[in-house]
């Protein structure tokens, strides 16, 4: 009984720090991985329970109360005992398993070939680079080396996804981040136990470090995938009882998950990891029953385990351990940061996808989180015994790197945007339904940074299927506009079906986000008074359909010529905003635009007129351009550079 007494008291206290640490970073919009680490330095052995004994005891001396002389770190290695290995070991299983059950094949041979350089020449970059200065500059050995080149090749979903969730860049370059992490989680998990398996049976020979290894693979891919699909025969052939089945459903899953990594480390050491990895890629992409319900429950078990393990590793690390590395360890970090990520995404990036500050700010975003952590503390205790100090730096190396990355590169994200002005206008589009997507089709046609929010999954799932970007929630909460890019967006367009929806968002919008352009559609003429009050442009859904008729009967041409205008042709607005041209006449102007651009209409403070060409353009005016769309792009060009 003493010992579950023992024990009580420091699961407690880690599950409460990492709900705590969850809720914190959620608040202050920066990766929980953070504030996991420092939890677990504060209450493990050379934590508060060590430093304020002692301190009482420096300033107060024999007067120090007995009870602050009585606090004990309440986080040590002998609070786990020999079950410490078993419980990072099952907690590693479900983090790769849930890493591969969001690895979309579908999504991968979708990915640009850069996102696909990324993840395996970038990789390799990574690895090798990584190994090498490990292994120059720490004097570690070849094999540690490579482990931790291994490890830190992942960035990670935990670190990437909540940096993504609240700086607004485009859609491109989040997606291209974002699936990254997911595949390199995988990828590093893995390319970890080629190397670990490496460093054990070396002295056996190439060859049979060859044999071993590909056997071990096999067992964890063959014992991952035959789970996998008798937990899919289960759910898709098997009725479970109907008022209890996506409980059902979601505990079939995650006991699947360990099953899958106990019975291949059963059958053959180290094959636990394949096998989840295998699995979870099976069951990821698999007609799987109650996904939405397996999806949210993992997810939330996910968090405890990762608050679970990161600070039970973190409260084990030593600050010796650290400053054992020395100067070295400054420079392996600086070397990760500074030189081996930018030049790796510079290399993989290659192409007229990104601009060049995207890819300056794709390089400067690589954090790393559970998995190197998580895996190199698992390799780590098997290691002690026989080769401490190679263990030593495993764990040092690696958790450092991960402390900079996050505190740098994740606390700094937004600011580094900023600099590199990779945050662009966009047009939010609220409501993703045949109105939205038709103008969400139209104006990304024209160039437009496009975000879609619905609080239908369904919609939001078909909005990126279509190619574009969408976030799923409540358009008239103020975070879920936020996330979408509120405080940077031009235009938001209140597309839903619902006038009192509308008018929230578009109160929101003007009010609280200042946005420069709202725009709604509005279906009781009732309200229109209610919209413009608020500065809202309003569109009536029955006069829309009523001027479009009226075109078709009183001028066909114009009406057929509007209908076709994305085929045909293009009518762009832009402001005057090129220094050279204030003042210019627009004969002038005229003769700098391309051919099959016309200058239709110039407007100044709200009044329009058509132009002459005598007449001046000056800073701040708008010009209306009509012509050949390839033609209308530089005209907008030339007028905005």
């Amino acid at each position: 009984m003493s010992g579950a007494l023992t024990l009580l008291g420091p699961v407690i206290t880690i599950v409460a720090l990492g709900v705590a640490a969850q809720v914190l970073a959620d608040r202050l919009e920066v990766p929980s991985v953070l504030f996991l680490i420092l939890a677990g330095i504060a209450v493990g052995p050379e934590g508060v329970g060590y430093w304020l004994p002692v301190a009482a005891q420096t300033l107060l001396g024999s007067e120090t109360p007995a009870w602050i002389a009585a606090i004990d770190p309440i986080v040590t290695r002998e609070s786990f005992g020999d079950a410490l290995p078993a419980i990072v070991s099952f907690s590693v299983a479900i983090i790769v398993f849930e890493g591969a059950f969001h690895l979309r094949i579908e999504r991968l041979r979708q990915a640009p070939r850069e996102t696909i350089r990324l993840v395996t020449i970038g990789a390799a970059i990574s690895l090798l680079a990584t190994a090498a200065v490990v292994y120059a500059v720490l004097g570690a050995s070849w094999p540690i080396a490579l482990l931790i080149g291994a490890l830190l090749v992942a960035t990670g979903p935990t670190v990437i996804t909540p940096i993504m969730n609240v700086i607004a860049v485009r859609e491109r370059v989040s997606s291209t981040l974002e699936t990254e992490g997911v595949v390199n989680d995988v990828v590093a998990a893995i390319l970890a136990v080629v190397t670990f398996e490496y460093i054990v049976l070396a002295d056996s020979g190439l060859l049979r470090f060859i044999r071993e290894f590909a056997f071990r693979l096999g067992v964890g891919v063959l014992v991952g995938c035959a789970v996998a699909v008798l937990v899919w025969y289960l759910l898709s052939r098997t009725e479970l009882t109907a008022e209890n089945a996506p409980q059902n459903a979601r505990l079939i899953v995650l006991v699947a998950a360990l099953v899958m990594y106990g019975l291949a480390d059963a059958v053959v050491a180290e094959a636990g990891i394949a096998a989840v990895a295998a699995g979870g890629l099976v069951l990821g992409n698999v007609d799987l029953s109650y996904r939405e319900e397996i999806e949210q429950f993992k997810g939330d078990v996910t968090l405890l385990v990762l608050a679970f393990v990161f600070i039970t590793l973190a409260s084990l690390l030593s600050i010796g351990d650290l400053l054992s590395l020395g100067l070295g360890g400054i420079v392996v970090v600086l070397a990760v940061m500074a030189v081996i990520r930018p030049v790796a995404v510079a290399l993989c990036t290659v192409g007229d996808r990104f601009t060049l500050a995207e890819r300056i700010f794709i390089g400067a975003i690589g954090p790393r989180g559970i998995i190197p952590a998580s895996v190199a503390t698992l390799f780590a205790l098997e290691l002690q015994p026989t080769n401490p100090e190679a263990a030593t730096t495993l764990v040092g190396t690696v958790f450092l790197v991960i402390f900079a990355t996050v505190v740098v590169e994740g606390g700094f994200a937004r600011h580094i945007a900023e600099a590199l002005d990779v945050i662009p206008m966009r047009v939010i589009i609220i409501g993703g339904g045949r109105v939205g997507t038709a103008l969400a089709e139209r104006l990304e046609d024209r160039g437009e940074d496009i975000v879609i929010v619905d609080n239908d999954e369904q919609a939001v799932e078909a909005a990126r299927e279509a190619g574009f970007a969408a976030k799923l929630g409540d358009g008239g909460d103020k975070d879920v506009l936020r996330a979408a890019g509120a405080e940077n967006a031009k235009v938001v367009a209140c597309a839903t079906s619902t006038d009192d929806v509308n008018l929230l968002i578009a109160q929101l919008a003007t009010t609280t986000f200042d946005v420069e352009t709202v725009v709604s559609r509005v279906n009781d003429p009732g309200n229109i008074d209610a919209f413009e009050a608020l500065d809202v442009e309003p569109i009536q859904t029955g006069m829309s359909v009523a001027w479009s008729m009226d075109n078709v009967i009183e001028r066909p041409a114009i009406s057929k010529w509007m209908t076709e205008l994305d085929r045909m042709g293009d009518v762009q607005e832009v402001e005057i905003s090129r220094d050279e041209l204030d003042g210019m006449t627009v004969a002038a102007l005229t003769d700098e635009l391309p051919d099959d651009c016309h200058l239709a209409l110039i407007s100044r403070d709200g009044d329009n007129h058509m132009p002459h060409r005598d007449d001046q353009v000056y800073l701040g005016d708008h010009a209306t351009f009509i012509g050949r769309t390839e033609a209308v792009r530089e005209a907008i060009d030339y007028c905005a550079a």
